[in-house]
């Protein structure tokens, strides 16, 4: 398969993997009302899994240096296969949360898609294939928080689960045929000094630290906005179903179409200038979202405009912040004749 054919393999890979992150957000209280929980603890599953995500990206996504990319990819989508089946098999919240932590962990595949895919497109394409790679994800986040909420309103919480579990491992099965062979490692350190590598990388590079703050800060409000979401809808405010939720994701479809512009964009005038629209529309959208806390109507509208912002602003903003890091010039050193 050309890299060029690749493209959409690979898109679809970030769709899968990073929708497993997103579809719990729909389901909270679905899982709530079935395990007899309450709200604030089922709440705790989308915590989990984000808990485990972080994990995942510290401890597992350095060894991408050190292990080869396909199967490294293929076994990382097959344990995340494996603990999707177990929660959706869960017969208690602890379960549950276990496997939780145990999908985020796992679910690291789209950042061993990025670095897979930096090899296959030359250097002034790598911000059109970040948007195209980004494009997958966001259309991943955005169907799974839509049909989970479906599956589970008609079918029970533990359907989307299941359903994930099935496509995931389908997908192992098609990316084992389609992916090329690997290289070979690009380093040979331990395991120790990958897991240093990044302290020293913040320490020593300020277009990392920079890109760092700017997506810790727009995330940080992008999840605490999804995590609520659902429970705000599901209470006295709109009174409405899990349903409701996968409509409202659905609203942020735009975002796949604005982050392979925001790629062309960042490829064409550089990641600032990006970076800086989108932490305003991040600070917009927060505004926006103040007044869909009173119910009605108005609300809801105010829920839909100010959601649909926050994706944008908080997606393309990604872009341009993946970007900078790679794009970042090495750091000239003593003698080098470089100017300081």
């Amino acid at each position: 398969m050309t890299n060029r054919r690749l493209v959409p393999v690979l898109a679809a890979t970030c769709a899968v993997a990073v929708g497993n992150l997103y579809f719990p957000q729909a389901v909270g209280p679905l899982i709530a009302a079935g395990l007899h929980v309450s709200p604030d603890a089922a709440a705790t599953v989308v915590t989990a899994t984000q808990v485990g995500y972080t994990a995942g990206i510290v401890l597992l996504v350095p060894l991408g240096d050190r292990l080869p990319h396909r199967p490294y990819l293929l076994t990382l989508l097959s344990l995340s296969g494996l603990a999707l089946l177990a929660a959706g098999c869960a017969p208690t919240l602890p379960l549950l949360l276990a496997a939780s932590t145990l999908i985020g962990l796992t679910t690291i595949g789209a950042q061993i898609v990025g670095i897979l895919a930096a090899t296959l497109v030359p250097a002034g394409r790598r911000g059109a294939m970040t948007g195209a790679l980004l494009s997958g994800s966001t259309g991943g986040m955005l169907l799974a928080r839509a049909f989970s909420g479906t599956l589970g309103e008609r079918f029970g919480w533990r359907t989307p689960y299941l359903v994930a579990a099935a496509l995931v491992l389908l997908l192992v099965l098609g990316l084992g045929r389609a992916l090329p062979a690997s290289a070979p490692a690009s380093t040979r350190e331990r395991y120790a000094a990958l897991l240093a590598e990044p302290l020293r990388l913040l320490r020593t590079e300020p277009r990392l630290r920079r890109s760092c703050l700017y997506q810790a800060t727009a995330f940080a409000g992008f999840s605490a906005v999804w995590t609520c979401l659902a429970f705000l809808l599901a209470g006295p405010a709109y009174g409405l179903g899990a349903e409701a939720v996968g409509l409202l994701a659905l609203v942020g479809a735009a975002t796949m179409v604005c982050t392979p512009v925001a790629g062309r964009l960042v490829d064409r005038h550089g990641p600032d200038p990006v970076s800086l629209v989108c932490l305003v529309g991040v600070l917009a959208s927060a505004v926006l979202l103040v007044p869909g806390a009173l119910g009605g109507p108005s609300g809801l509208a105010a829920l839909a405009v100010g959601t649909l912002l926050l994706d944008v602003a908080m997606q393309c903003g990604m872009v341009a912040n993946q970007v900078r890091v790679r794009h970042s010039p090495p750091r000239p050193t003593a003698g080098s004749g470089a100017p300081t």
